[in-house]
């Protein structure tokens, strides 16, 4: 089962309501939040709401690790040690999810990003030309730019 990194593009102004739903289920509550979540059935409908708003793809573990190092944060915005990097990228290897962490109290399942360096290319088209929808092995390349 693959693991999804998703990253809001999109503000929350003029949103129907579903929408503003879906993004919170999401724990995307701001724009450059990135959350990580696991590909089934569930997540796949609240992505397809959220499609014009988003951007997703598959994470790579290299990718993984510098994003949890890096971003990754515990309440109060203090950093994660060596160990709990190590305990954050296991229970996600393990459960394929960033909303239930194994070892690491108080874990924020959310990842603050920068705006990426040369920008996303777009943020009201599709992939290829812009920056919403699925990129695929693409979002690494992104999630770089972004750290």
């Amino acid at each position: 089962m693959m693991v999804y990194a998703i990253v809001r593009i999109r503000g929350n102004v003029n949103k129907k309501h579903e929408i503003k739903d879906t993004m919170q289920m999401l724990r995307l509550t701001r724009t450059n939040h990135c959350t990580i979540v696991s590909q089934d059935a569930k997540v796949a409908g609240m992505i397809r709401k959220v499609k014009d708003f988003v951007t997703w793809g598959e994470i790579d573990d290299k990718t993984l690790e510098k994003l949890v190092k890096e971003r990754g944060r515990k309440a109060g915005d203090r950093k994660l040690s060596e160990e709990e990097v190590k305990a954050v990228i296991a229970s996600i290897k393990k459960n394929k999810d960033s909303n239930s962490i194994e070892g690491v109290k108080d874990f924020k399942p959310v990842f603050r990003m920068s705006p990426p360096r040369k920008g996303f290319g777009g943020s009201k088209t599709a992939y290829p030309k812009g920056a919403l929808g699925y990129r695929g092995e693409k979002i690494n390349e992104l999630l770089e730019r972004m750290m």
